[in-house]
């Protein structure tokens, strides 16, 4: 079988649970792969052999023009420095500048930037913090390869969402160590006491940005604890973590070979090294099984 298109990050879903995995808040991952937008189921399976070629091409995942590199994953530089969502501030949602009247598209802002927001606990590689819209949970955390979740905070806009998030992050790690995340699962960890621990702590800081943001009388800005939330748990489809991390890459490397051995986040893992299919967005790739 041979599939060629514009790679785009995979699509995880969660297959639908037993009755036992429902009472644990515990669920199955599955994966689609993306080429020209369009949802495919994967071509191989645990264990199958599998080719994944770089045809040297990338097109902007923006406006479709043809780019020699790619930036902000999968964008051309035209694009890179005019569109909101290549700004700073979705890296790190505490530097948005829209109440500073310097937004780069204010549509953009209030589609995004202003809709629900969620601050959560996670487990991946060990805890960390984190934020979301509202809609994309689950997918955040699959995207992370996170093994556990917790909500505990929905609030009304990025910026906000990135304030608790920097304040939580003086004590909680807000990065996932990839290599750990790919060598095996995280030590279960019990996030509903943690995130108790943690709004007890931070009561008073919390209350001050809470007043902070309920002066802004254009937007609802307010904060909601998430006390009754359950922590969710993730099983991927992996037959066999590496021992060692080896890490493909197409730029350098633009034909790999290997078996699949693993699917966890954003990474195939083969047993020839792993890759980080989201890295390639924008890239035109030819895959083929046997």
């Amino acid at each position: 079988m041979e599939l060629q298109g514009i790679c785009h990050k995979m699509h995880a879903a969660l297959i639908p649970a037993s009755v036992t995995d429902q009472a644990t808040h515990t669920a199955h991952v599955e994966y689609k792969f993306i080429l020209d937008r369009s949802e495919t189921e994967l071509p191989f399976a645990l264990g199958q052999s599998l080719e994944i070629e770089w045809t040297g091409k990338i097109y902007c995942v923006s406006c479709g023009a043809k780019t020699s590199k790619s930036y902000a994953q999968g964008h051309c530089f035209k694009c890179f420095k005019t569109k909101a969502s290549c700004d700073m501030c979705i890296m790190k949602p505490e530097t948005c500048h829209y109440h500073l009247g310097t937004c780069r598209e204010e549509s953009f802002a209030e589609q995004v930037c202003f809709q629900p927001h969620i601050v959560y606990l996670a487990n991946s590689s060990a805890l960390k913090v984190g934020i979301t819209r509202l809609g994309q949970m689950p997918t955040r955390w699959l995207d992370q390869g996170a093994t556990q979740a917790l909500p505990i905070f929905k609030v009304g806009s990025r910026r906000l969402s990135g304030q608790l998030e920097i304040l939580f992050g003086t004590q909680v790690a807000d990065k996932t160590d990839w290599r750990k995340l790919l060598k095996g699962e995280a030590e279960p960890i019990e996030l509903p006491t943690i995130r108790d621990e943690l709004i007890s702590s931070f009561q008073a800081q919390i209350e001050k940005i809470r007043d902070e943001f309920s002066q802004n009388l254009q937007f609802n800005e307010s904060i909601e604890i998430l006390e009754q939330e359950p922590a969710r748990q993730f099983i991927y489809p992996v037959a066999h973590y590496p021992e060692k991390i080896k890490s493909h890459n197409l730029d350098k490397t633009p034909v790999i070979r290997g078996k699949l051995q693993g699917i966890k986040g954003q990474y195939l893992l083969l047993d020839t090294g792993v890759i980080n299919i989201r890295k390639y967005t924008g890239y035109e790739l030819i895959i083929r099984t046997e």
